[in-house]
């Protein structure tokens, strides 16, 4: 993963999706594989390159949660904000866990480590709260678990 703007990379994730019926959503994909986000140029550059407009490009990118403009932490951890888990003690569960790492919604430790994002239904509402570190599902989730979470992200 290049964390660099590379128009030359960007057209040839493009060109791979030439020909593909609503090709935006891949593309999107991939280019924040590649840049660990979708960088403010891309949009210009993808609104140019299928021939939308720059509002579609923001648009999409803005309504997805799972698209970043900035690089996430080396760790992505995941909060459950559904209602089985906000049943469960879910909401002191992130506000702790938010406290712990001194972070907002969406904010990434000043070292790097960990991006703390809200997630809207892991489908693991029988084991709540529910969380997904690095896109493993973490399940019955407390107090202990945040210290758990805390050495992971310190690797």
């Amino acid at each position: 993963m290049s964390l660099r703007w590379d128009e030359a990379e960007a057209t040839e994730i493009v060109r791979r999706h030439e020909g593909r019926e609503g090709p935006l959503l891949p593309i999107l994909h991939e280019l924040q594989a590649a840049f660990g986000s979708v960088p403010e140029p891309a949009i210009s550059f993808l609104a140019a390159a299928l021939n939308i407009t720059r509002a579609e490009v923001h648009g999409v990118v803005s309504f997805y949660h799972d698209f970043r403009r900035e690089p996430a932490g080396r760790h992505v951890l995941k909060l459950c904000r559904a209602e089985a888990c906000q049943s469960m003690d879910g909401e002191a569960f992130a506000r702790r866990v938010l406290d712990r790492f001194n972070l907002d919604w969406g904010g990434t430790t000043p070292d790097g480590s960990v991006t703390v994002e809200p997630v809207y239904c892991l489908g693991l509402c029988a084991s709540a709260p529910s969380a997904m570190l690095d896109g493993e599902p973490m399940a019955r989730l407390n107090s202990e678990s945040i210290d758990e979470i805390a050495r992971e992200v310190s690797r």
